[in-house]
C-alpha cells in the first residue's frame, strides 16, 4: 500500500512473450523499491505464468529473474505436449485411421474408407476434448516447469495474486487467488455457489487462465472444490483464456465493487501492434483473427473507460510492448490536449495554468518540461535499437522456447516503459510521503 492508497499491477496475456516481458515490469518495480508495496497482482494468460511464479518465489528477485529466463529459453510447453504419452495415445490411433482410409481408397474396399473417415470425424467432433485432453497435458508441463506441485495456499500474502480466466457458462470473469476462487454471478443464485480453493493446483489455475479457445480443452472445476459438493451438478464452470473477457487483467483492479480494487494501477501489456500480414487462406485463420479483433475492441473500450478518462479518480499508468519511449511523453501531451488528464495529475507535474488551458500553444514547452520531470534522458540511455525492438515485436504468443537474448531485450524494454509511464501517470508513487 502506498500511503492510504492500494497499488495494483495488471499483467496481460501473450504466451511466453508476455511471461518474458512482464519480468521487466516487475524488475523496475523492484529497482524503484515499489514491488513490496504492490497490494494486488492481477494476471491474465501468459502474465499468469510470471505472476504465479513470482508469488511462489522465496529468494531474491535477481534469482527469480535468472530462473525465469532459464525456463523460458529452454522449456517448451508445446514440445512437452507433443512428446507426452497422453497426446501420442490419441494421435497415433488417429493417424493410423487416416492412413488406413487412404490405403483402402486404392483397393476393392474403397467404399469402407468413407465409412471409417465418417465415423472418425464424428467421434472427433463428438468427443474432441476427451480424445485430446491438451489442457491436462499443458497443466502437467506448467507444474513441472514452473510450479512444482504447489497449490493456491502456497501463494504469498502480498501481493495478492488474482489469476483471471473466462467462464463460458456465465460469460464473466472467474478468478483464482489464495483468499478465494469465484465467479460473482454464482453468488446471486437462489443458493449461492461457493468454491473451496484449498488444495487447488496453481498449475490448473494458470492453465485456465491460458486456455486458448479452439486450441486447448476448457478447464472444469471438480466437485471436490465446491464448498457444497452437492451443488456441483447445478452449475458447470467452463473456463478458457482470461483474455477473452479481459486481456489486460485490468478489470478486477479497476472495478469499485471488487475486493481487488486499487487506487493506483499499472498495466503491463505485452500486446503487439504489428499489423497482421499473413494470408487468410482458411476458415481457422480467419476465425482466429476475428476473435483477436473482438479482444482488441474490448481492450480499447477498457482503456477509454478505465485508463484515459479524466474523470477517473485512479492514477493509471499503461505501457505496451508496441510502444516507443519517445512516444510516451508526446502521448501524455496528446491526452492533456484531449482533456484526458485530471487536474490533480496536471498539478502533480507542476504544469502551468496556461499550458493546461491552451496546450496546443505550448506543445514544445510542455514536452520539454515533462521529459525533464520524468527523467526521459536517463531512461532512454538504455533503450533498444529499432532493429532489436523489431525483433521482440515479432515474437509470437505461443508456448515455445525463446532465445535468451530476446527475453533480455523484452525485459529491458519493459523496464524503460514501466519507469517512464509510472513517472508520468503515477507521480504519487515517487512522492516523499510514500511509505
Amino acid at each position: 500500500m502506498v500511503g492510504r492508497k492500494r497499488f495494483g499491477v495488471a499483467l496481460s496475456g501473450g504466451g511466453y512473450r508476455a511471461a518474458g516481458f512482464h519480468i521487466g515490469t516487475l524488475k523496475t518495480l523492484h529497482k524503484l523499491q515499489l514491488l513490496d508495496k504492490v497490494d494486488v497482482l492481477s494476471t491474465i494468460s501468459g502474465g499468469s505464468i510470471t505472476g504465479a511464479a513470482y508469488c511462489l518465489h522465496q529468494g531474491n528477485f535477481l534469482a527469480f529473474e535468472a530462473e525465469m529466463i532459464e525456463i523460458l529459453s529452454t522449456k517448451s510447453v508445446i514440445k512437452y505436449v507433443l512428446g507426452s504419452w497422453l497426446f501420442l495415445r490419441a494421435a497415433l490411433p488417429s493417424l493410423i485411421t487416416i492412413l488406413l482410409s487412404i490405403y483402402l481408397l486404392f483397393t476393392k474396399w474403397a467404399f469402407c474408407s468413407i465409412f471409417i473417415l465418417g465415423l472418425f470425424f464424428y467421434l472427433l467432433i463428438r468427443f474432441q476434448f476427451k480424445l485430446f485432453p491438451l489442457s491436462r497435458i499443458i497443466e502437467k508441463a506448467y507444474n513441472r516447469f514452473f510450479f512444482s506441485g504447489e497449490t493456491l495456499e502456497a501463494l504469498c500474502d502480498r501481493p495478492e495474486l488474482a489469476i483471471g480466466s473466462t467462464n463460458l457458462q456465465t460469460m464473466r470473469h472467474f478468478t483464482f487467488s489464495k483468499r478465494k476462487m469465484e465467479d460473482s454471478v454464482y453468488a446471486y443464485y437462489p443458493k449461492p455457489i461457493l468454491f473451496d480453493n484449498k488444495g487447488f493446483p496453481i498449475s490448473r489455475a494458470v492453465m485456465a487462465s491460458t486456455c486458448v479457445p479452439f486450441a486447448f480443452t476448457p478447464v472444469y472445476i471438480n466437485a471436490e472444490f465446491f464448498k457444497d459438493p452437492n451443488l456441483a451438478s447445478t452449475v458447470k464452470p467452463m473456463l478458457v483464456d482470461g483474455g477473452v473477457y479481459d486481456n489486460q487483467g485490468v478489470h478486477k483492479i479497476t472495478q469499485n465493487n471488487s475486493s481487488y480494487a486499487c487506487d493506483i494501477v499499472l498495466v503491463s501489456d505485452a500486446g503487439n501492434k504489428v499489423p497482421f500480414d499473413k494470408s487468410y487462406n482458411n476458415t481457422f485463420t480467419l476465425l482466429l483473427r476475428t476473435v483477436e479483433t473482438f479482444m482488441v475492441r474490448i481492450k480499447n473500450f477498457q482503456m477509454i473507460q478505465n485508463i484515459y478518462n479524466a474523470d477517473n479518480k485512479r492514477e493509471v499508468a499503461y505501457q505496451s510492448l508496441g510502444w516507443d519511449l519517445e512516444g510516451c511523453v508526446k502521448g501524455f501531451y496528446d491526452n492533456l490536449k484531449n482533456r484526458n488528464i485530471s487536474s490533480a495529475l496536471a498539478s502533480a507535474h507542476n504544469l502551468q495554468e496556461e499550458w493546461i488551458d491552451t496546450p496546443h500553444l505550448y506543445k514544445e514547452a510542455i514536452i520539454k518540461h515533462l521529459s525533464a520531470n520524468c527523467n526521459l534522458q536517463s531512461i532512454s540511455a538504455n533503450s533498444l535499437s529499432p532493429e532489436r525492438l523489431s525483433c521482440i515485436r515479432q515474437i509470437g504468443t505461443n508456448l515455445t522456447v525463446l532465445k535468451a537474448e530476446l527475453i533480455k531485450d523484452m525485459i529491458v524494454h519493459a523496464e524503460n516503459l514501466t519507469e517512464l509511464q509510472l513517472r508520468l501517470y503515477c507521480p504519487s508513487l515517487f512522492s516523499k510521503s510514500v511509505n
